[in-house]
């Protein structure tokens, strides 16, 4: 697999994924309580499940010609005394909508507007990483997510 074409398709899938609010309308609402964002491009797919809520938790799965192919998981929460969580979460779509372009898996390394700041930090590239994000109000934490994903099932084995 191409890494340079599975960052870009990251990169597309992001403004398209939870960052899109026009798009929440469209989001499936599952059996077991959880959310699916789904978007395809060509040969490329991508399921997003999360629970939550606050605080929340999920996974997205890229999917080529309909095989696994890359994956990441994640889980943040808002910090207890924030009273408006949604606006946090709208502040954080904002930033989701500005990939990185090195690992397009969350938001950019930094983004600000207004008194918020949204600082992205990790370690690896899109084969194998792990991350942290964090939004900040003035320079007080008001909210935290760890990331770790990669590639998956690229030395298949046949069954024994």
């Amino acid at each position: 697999m191409d890494d340079q074409e599975l960052k870009r398709y990251l990169w597309n899938a992001a403004k398209h994924g939870y960052a899109d609010k026009e798009k929440e309308r469209q989001w499936a609402k599952e059996a077991d309580h959880s959310t699916t964002i789904r978007h395809t491009d060509g040969q490329w797919s991508m399921d997003d499940n999360f629970f939550g809520g606050e605080p929340y938790g999920g996974r997205e799965v890229v999917f080529f010609d309909g095989k696994p192919v890359w994956m990441m998981v994640y889980y943040g929460s808002v910090a207890p005394a924030i009273a408006n969580v949604r606006a946090v979460y709208s502040y954080l779509q904002d930033a989701l909508a500005n990939p990185d372009a090195d690992l397009p898996v969350r938001g950019p390394r930094a983004f600000e507007q207004g008194s918020l700041r949204y600082e992205a930090t990790w370690n690896g590239g899109i084969s194998a990483f792990t991350g942290r994000e964090a939004i900040f109000d003035g320079g007080r934490e008001i909210y935290a997510a760890s990331f770790v994903g990669g590639v998956v099932d690229a030395r298949s084995e046949a069954p024994a």
